[in-house]
């Protein structure tokens, strides 16, 4: 089979698009034939050495796939061969086939497409956890998104209006504010041309925003802190702009706020019985018409490279999709 290989740490360049073996799945695993691989933000770290996971070398980077079951283990309950499924990997999605344990894979949401079902499960399961079990967000509370048109915080801005809420979106261009509109944002900042702080005092009256969606980090955060409103809920997702901020924690304490981590892919480990019931409540709102992943564009294997330095350059709005041919 082909894949993305990565033998060492460093950055796309690295990478190398090979013949490899065929993965073998053991009694409790699953072969998927892969059709589509979604990229996502920490695809771009692990190959760097910088994610919370270290794979041992050599590893495929991509772990958001949908595709076609070609083999189970003896132990394997639920799925056959000829199922279409998705599944969230860690790693190994850049691949034309991949092994991976049957308690991370499920059945592909009836009437969605490859491309739009590698993209489902972790950018929307991240938003729909981090907003209803970490933020506790309610009607009519106000909603900040940073980093509004990527991957997840698009879907953030979907979720967020979806839930009831007052959605601001913040980017970084008018070009993808607008998409953030498309997606039901009730107002935006772009916060390379305005002072985010005194904007989102400005769009809620002074009050302050009830919960803060960061994907972004780096010198975002703290401006983003002391706009938050008094008990309000900062949570962390990730750091795309490359910065871990330090955080001042007086804020905290003057704000009455809580900074809450949201970390999906360990809550799904943890309680898979809660997670099922979130994905399942998404799939619905899928079937009812109320979610549609934006796709920015789709790339073949052999261009895995390309779009991982695009996605670095913050050049994709929404998802960027790997196909298999």
């Amino acid at each position: 089979m082909k894949a993305i290989i990565c033998n060492s740490f460093g950055p796309p360049s690295n990478l190398e698009y090979l013949e490899v073996d065929d993965p073998v799945p053991n009694e409790k695993q699953i072969l998927i034939n892969v059709k589509a691989c979604s990229m996502n933000f920490p695809d771009t770290l692990i190959i760097q050495g910088l994610y919370q996971y270290k794979p041992d070398f050599p590893f495929s980077p991509g772990s958001d796939v949908a595709g076609i079951v070609e083999a189970v283990g003896d132990k394997v309950k639920g799925f056959k061969p000829g199922d279409e499924v998705v599944a969230m990997t860690g790693w190994g999605g850049f691949a034309e086939k991949i092994v991976v344990n049957a308690n991370v894979c499920f059945p592909k949401p009836p009437g969605m497409d490859m491309v739009h079902a590698a993209s489902f499960l972790m950018a929307y399961g991240t938003s729909h956890y981090a907003l209803k079990d970490r933020g506790h967000l309610k009607e009519g509370e106000t909603l900040l998104v940073l980093g509004a048109s990527g991957g997840v915080g698009l879907t953030a801005v979907e979720l967020g209006k979806l839930m009831g809420a007052k959605v601001i979106a913040a980017a970084s261009s008018a070009e993808k504010l607008e998409l953030c509109k498309q997606y039901g944002a009730d107002e935006t900042i772009n916060y390379n041309e305005e002072n985010l702080k005194e904007r989102i005092k400005e769009l809620t009256n002074g009050k302050g925003a009830d919960v803060i969606y960061d994907p972004v980090g780096g010198a975002y955060a703290e401006p983003a802190l002391r706009g938050i409103g008094w008990e309000g809920r900062y949570l962390v997702i990730g750091f795309a702009a490359g910065d871990i901020p330090k955080i001042p924690l007086n804020l905290a304490l003057l704000k009455g706020c809580q900074i809450v981590g949201v970390f999906w892919g360990s809550f799904a480990q943890r309680f898979p019985a809660e997670n099922m019931k979130n994905t399942l409540e998404l799939i619905q709102w899928f079937g009812e018409g109320k979610l549609k992943p934006h796709i920015h564009k789709t790339y073949p294997l052999a261009d895995a490279k390309n779009a991982l330095e695009e996605m670095m350059a913050r050049q994709i709005k929404g998802k960027a999709v790997i196909v298999m041919e």
